[in-house]
């Protein structure tokens, strides 16, 4: 029988491949940098393979197999904790640590909520929350890293399961003396004709603004961008710069209704577009030993739904 890596070992070749840095793997380990090389170089010599290129100095290179070798680690790893992981879930539903991840354009509006909500109805979960851009969430998801993400969809979420809760109308936002003032609603197909303000790049409501913003004639056959050079990097940022007269920008109801805008000397339209809403939904792993909580979860966090949004509540019946 072949020697089998332990799970220590497995786990310092995985933070060595993220981090690439063996001091900082190290203490991501809680170890010394000598006993994290020492278990690597065990591991090469268990497989009797190098894993390492250690031709290039103090650089951190990966052979191509140990590139490999890594990325099968971290599989094999993610299937051993679901070990305890699905016992502890049989004998005590919703307790122990819940890492969840959430985009930007959601969290400032939905993380008090949250907290307090599954605080009293869960008490024994211990909550973690990582912000960060739809891309970086999905890959700390499959690394493990982990447990469940609250996105805006539709994305490019392949390889999760996902569980849409409600959809978020967009609104165009503006000052008080801008033209679509007048308008009770704004055409998406009039947008193009005014400076834009957009989330900058990574952030999944620039993609559907952009998305939005192809709709308008003028935009046939270009790829919908703003002669407008303003991003932002935050909808706080967003709304700032509209009131200073830079431009126009859509924003989800979610942020809206959780009072970005008070205070400002600005105002929100309707969009018309089909385009005009995203739905906030969770994403998880597939096969997951702990779906059964997660769907369970999932009405607490659809009870956080703006009540402007309550008609749009949807589950399964939404098409993403």
């Amino acid at each position: 029988m072949l020697p089998l890596p332990s799970a220590q070992q497995l786990r310092y070749l995985i933070t060595l491949s993220e981090l690439r840095h063996f001091g900082r793997a190290a203490a991501a380990c809680a170890v010394t940098q000598s006993t994290l090389s020492a278990g690597i170089m065990a591991l090469e010599r268990q497989l009797d393979a190098p894993l390492l290129d250690r031709t290039v100095g103090k650089k951190v290179v990966f052979t191509p197999l140990g590139h490999e070798i890594a990325l099968k680690a971290r599989q094999a790893l993610a299937a051993l904790e679901a070990v305890p992981q699905l016992a502890a879930a049989a004998r005590t539903p919703l307790t122990g640590p819940l890492r969840v991840g959430i985009i930007p354009t959601i969290g400032p509006f939905l993380i008090p909520q949250l907290v307090r909500n599954l605080r009293e109805h869960f008490p024994r979960l211990l909550l973690s929350i990582t912000e960060d851009t739809t891309e970086h969430l999905l890959e700390k998801l499959s690394l493990g890293q982990l447990d469940i993400l609250v996105l805006a969809m539709p994305c490019l979420c392949d390889g999760t399961e996902t569980h849409p809760l409600w959809q978020d109308p967009f609104r165009v936002i503006m000052r008080p003396d801008h033209p679509f003032s007048a308008l009770s609603a704004v055409p998406a197909s009039q947008l193009s004709e005014h400076s834009m303000i957009m989330m900058e790049d990574g952030h999944c409501l620039r993609d559907q603004t952009l998305a939005i913003c192809r709709q308008s004639p003028s935009r046939s056959g270009s790829e919908g961008e703003s002669d407008s050079t303003f991003t932002a990097m935050s909808l706080h940022s967003m709304a700032e710069m509209v009131e200073l007269g830079l431009g126009i920008a859509i924003m989800p109801e979610l942020a809206i209704h959780a009072g970005i805008l008070q205070g400002r000397n600005l105002i929100a339209r309707p969009l018309t577009s089909d385009l005009a809403r995203r739905t906030i939904g969770l994403a998880w792993r597939p096969r997951s030993p702990r779906a059964a909580d997660f769907q369970t979860l999932a009405a607490t966090f659809a009870a956080l739904a703006p009540p402007v949004s309550t008609s749009r509540k949807t589950n399964k019946a939404v098409k993403l």
